[in-house]
């Protein structure tokens, strides 16, 4: 049950946060910016108001998710660091005083609260709300691009992932004291999950009796982590391999295992769109939603820019129909006309390749026909077709028996006049120089807030992350124009 206001918090040590919280500290700006009341507007229907024992408030476990992303903490750990620092309870709007929640109210309010709120498009929409009230976005650019993020639970086996995790443990443990190794099990040689489980738990029970060591930041986060990943297995040995991730490309010798999160940015760096996928999608066909997106949230545009991915022929059409300027450099193999089977083969820009629904790229490629002929020239992609025998999607798309399997798209050097035209201009020159900023902002989400890796399984958990983390660097480049202005 929860109460449909907040209420005021009395304590006789509030004053406290007036002389330990300075006025210039972020998490006090962004408690003075920001409303958060939507959050509980948004999730009301989540609770019952008139029946069951008091439940924290939505705001606060909200407020909780967003430390977690502005810090890249673990549940465990943004917990545990309430307990002391006074920002954090400031924050969180909690007398000095109070008690912090369990790690797993967490948990229980990612999965039980927030299914079905769509918190993507809530909490950028509330920040672009928030940045045309103060007359922060003035551009009518939007800048485009996608970012992969790696599965938690990635291609190893479980037993090399435990593994990997342990090893992370000891070596942090071993820049503390070295001599530690000797107070280790010896490792296990055999091949039994069970036996990497208990080799696991017993150098976490190692580390555990040593508190001058595990209580050391570095180390605690590594053992929080291998604890957290020793408990998942131990309820479920399959939970590695994640049900959403999908096997994507950025070159044509480099993979990854996991997500794509398709942004739409302003030309003041404010992420004002973003779409959450599996790993092999391609990033251009996700044009036309993004500009939507950026719509519904507020934004008036005129000009979209992007990289090569967003040159394709259906972009450049959606583009000149909406009157809008397409800044993308064209290239002659994604700027075709419908193919057949297109929505079964997908162009990966940055490998030069096409890559089918099962994940799997092309191992070659050769042009066929001749130039100045009625028939235009196709260029023909060859797969693996060791990979497709086994394939779960082979029926319908390869022949049993068959010595090839190839994907053919022709190649229409006609197209595209006027955008080659525009693209040989001095002004798209000019225009294509702010790509950067997407590319920065990109590396601010993976390497301040941890989006290079997803923090749970499954494209639910992956949005969550997602929304926090684009509403934390939303706010604080907010904040940083607001100064600026100042």
């Amino acid at each position: 049950m929860i109460s449909d206001q907040e209420s005021l918090n009395f304590s006789p040590f509030m004053a406290i946060y007036d002389m330990v919280v300075p006025k210039d500290n972020m998490l006090r700006k962004i408690n003075e910016l920001v409303d958060f009341t939507f959050i509980l507007e948004e999730l009301k229907s989540k609770y019952c108001l008139d029946n069951g024992r008091n439940a924290v408030s939505p705001i606060r476990m909200f407020k909780y998710l967003l430390l977690k992303s502005i810090y890249d903490l673990s549940d465990v750990d943004v917990i545990e660091r309430s307990k002391y620092d006074m920002s954090f309870k400031y924050f969180l709007d909690m007398a000095p005083e109070d008690s912090v929640i369990d790690p797993s109210t967490l948990t229980k309010f990612r999965k039980l609260r927030l299914q079905d709120v769509g918190p993507l498009d809530m909490l950028i929409g509330k920040t672009v709300e928030i940045a045309l009230e103060k007359e922060i976005i003035k551009s009518k650019t939007v800048i485009v691009d996608a970012t992969h993020i790696k599965a938690r639970y990635n291609q190893k086996s479980p037993r090399e992932f435990l593994q990997e995790k342990s090893k992370n443990a000891r070596k942090a443990v071993y820049q503390v004291d070295g001599s530690m190794r000797e107070k280790f099990p010896p490792k296990t040689n055999s091949k039994e999950m069970n036996d990497e489980l208990d080799y696991c738990r017993q150098v976490i029970t190692v580390i555990e009796a040593e508190p001058q060591i595990s209580e050391i930041p570095a180390v605690k986060e590594k053992l929080n982590v291998l604890k957290e990943v020793v408990e998942d297995y131990a309820k479920q040995l399959s939970y590695s391999n994640d049900p959403d991730a999908r096997v994507g490309h950025k070159t044509a010798d480099s993979s990854f295992f996991g997500f794509k999160t398709h942004i739409a940015m302003s030309d003041e760096r404010i992420i004002i769109g973003a779409i959450v996928t599996t790993g092999e999608k391609s990033d251009g066909k996700y044009l036309k939603e993004l500009v939507e997106k950026s719509k519904e949230a507020g934004m008036t545009i005129d000009r979209i820019i992007g990289d090569t991915a967003y040159s394709e022929k259906d972009n450049i059409q959606y583009a000149k129909k909406e009157e809008l300027q397409l800044v993308a450099k064209l290239n002659p193999l994604i700027t075709q006309g419908r193919r057949a089977k297109e929505d079964e083969f997908e162009f990966n820009k940055d490998a030069g390749m096409y890559v089918c629904k099962a994940g799997h790229m092309a191992i070659r490629k050769a042009r066929t026909g001749k130039k100045g002929q009625n028939e235009n020239q196709k260029d023909t992609y060859y797969f693996d077709i060791e990979k497709c025998k086994v394939c779960p999607f082979r029926e319908g798309c390869y022949r049993e028996e068959a010595k090839s399997k190839t994907y053919s798209v022709s190649i229409k050097s006609t197209e595209h006049k006027e955008q080659e035209t525009f693209q040989n201009s001095e002004e798209f020159k000019e225009l294509a120089r702010s790509r950067y900023k997407i590319e920065a902002k990109n590396s601010e989400l993976k390497h301040r807030h941890g989006y290079e890796t997803a923090s749970s399984a499954g494209l639910l958990g992956m949005e969550m992350q997602g929304a926090t983390a684009i509403f934390a660097v939303n706010l604080k480049r907010i904040l940083k124009l607001l100064s600026e202005k100042e």
